[in-house]
C-alpha cells in the first residue's frame, strides 16, 4: 500500500488525496513510514476483553427485555428494577447495545405503538387566504410595564394587514382588530383562515365568536410546539432588530403606535 501511495505522489497527487481515494487515514500512512515492520493495528486488538458479555448473557438480556413485565420499559427502567431484586445482568449501556444489535430498541409490546397524526397543513396560493398573527411586548419607560403590539400578516404576500398597540392583552382588542381587517381587506365569509398561538387573546370567547360571525376559520399551534407560527415570529424579529428600532423604551402607547406606523409603512412599501 505504501508503494501505491508513492506511485500516486510521483504523478503529482498529494498524500492526503491518495489516502482519501484508498480509504485510509494519512496518519496511519505516516506511522507505517516510520516503522514499516509493524503489524496492521487498524482492526483493533485481536484478544477479546475479559469482561465482555457472553452469548448466554446477551440472550438473557433479550429474554428479560421482551418479557411481559419489561416489554414496555427501557433499559433505564429495567436495570434499577433488577438491582432492587438483587439481580445484576449488565449495565444500562450494555442493555442498549444488545437491544440495538437485535433491533429491539423500538416498540416491543404486542400493542400498536403510539401514533401521532400529522396535522393538515394550510397552503396559501393567493393573498387574503391565510393570515397569521401574534402579540409581542414593547418596553415602556416604567419598569415592569409593557405595551402589547397586535399584528396580523398575510402568509402569501407577507404584507402586514393590520396592527394595534394596547396596554393589555385582551380578546376584545383582537376581535375588534380582526373585524377591522376583514372590512378593509374585503374578506368574504369562508374565504379566510387565521392561524395563531394558544394564548388567551387568541382563544378567548369574544375572538372565537367574532371569527364565527365573520366566517373566518381559526387555526391554532400544536401544544408545546414553538415553531408552528414562524411567520409572525420572524416578523417580530425583523421589527425589533431593525436599525430604526428605538434604543429607549416607549413613553406611551401613542409613541409606540407612531413608531409602529412608520415601521409598517417601510415594511409594506419598501422592505417587501
Amino acid at each position: 500500500m505504501l508503494d501505491l501511495i508513492d506511485e500516486c505522489r510521483s504523478v503529482g497527487a498529494s498524500r492526503e488525496l491518495a489516502c482519501k481515494e484508498i480509504g485510509i487515514s494519512a496518519r496511519t500512512i505516516q506511522r507505517w513510514i516510520r516503522d514499516p515492520e509493524q503489524e496492521d493495528r487498524r482492526q483493533g486488538p485481536l484478544s477479546r476483553p475479559s469482561n465482555s458479555l457472553t452469548e448466554a448473557e446477551k440472550l438473557k438480556i433479550v429474554s428479560i427485555s421482551t418479557a411481559r413485565e419489561f416489554q414496555d420499559k427501557s433499559p433505564h427502567q429495567i436495570v434499577p428494577i433488577l438491582a432492587d431484586r438483587g439481580e445484576y445482568i449488565a449495565s444500562e449501556s450494555s442493555f442498549y447495545r444488545v437491544l440495538k444489535a437485535n433491533s429491539l430498541l423500538s416498540h416491543r409490546g404486542k400493542s400498536r405503538p403510539r401514533s401521532v397524526a400529522k396535522p393538515k397543513p394550510y397552503k396559501a396560493t393567493s393573498p387574503r387566504q391565510l393570515f397569521g398573527w401574534d402579540i409581542t411586548c414593547l418596553k415602556s419607560d416604567v419598569k415592569g410595564k409593557y405595551f402589547f403590539l397586535y399584528m396580523f400578516i398575510d402568509i402569501f404576500s407577507r404584507k402586514i394587514v393590520g396592527w394595534a398597540v394596547h396596554d393589555r392583552e385582551s380578546a376584545d382588542h383582537s376581535s375588534v382588530l380582526l373585524r377591522s381587517i376583514c372590512q378593509h381587506e374585503n374578506i368574504a365569509a369562508n374565504q379566510l383562515s387565521v392561524h395563531s398561538d394558544n394564548g388567551g387573546p387568541m382563544k378567548g370567547a369574544t375572538m372565537l365568536a367574532t371569527m364565527q360571525k365573520l366566517g373566518v376559520v381559526p387555526s391554532f399551534s400544536r401544544p408545546s410546539v414553538k415553531d408552528d407560527n414562524p411567520f409572525s415570529e420572524a416578523l417580530f424579529i425583523t421589527l425589533k432588530y431593525t436599525p430604526a428600532y428605538p434604543s429607549q423604551p416607549f413613553s406611551s402607547d401613542n409613541a409606540a403606535s407612531c413608531w409602529v406606523e412608520k415601521f409598517v409603512t417601510w415594511y409594506n412599501e419598501e422592505h417587501l
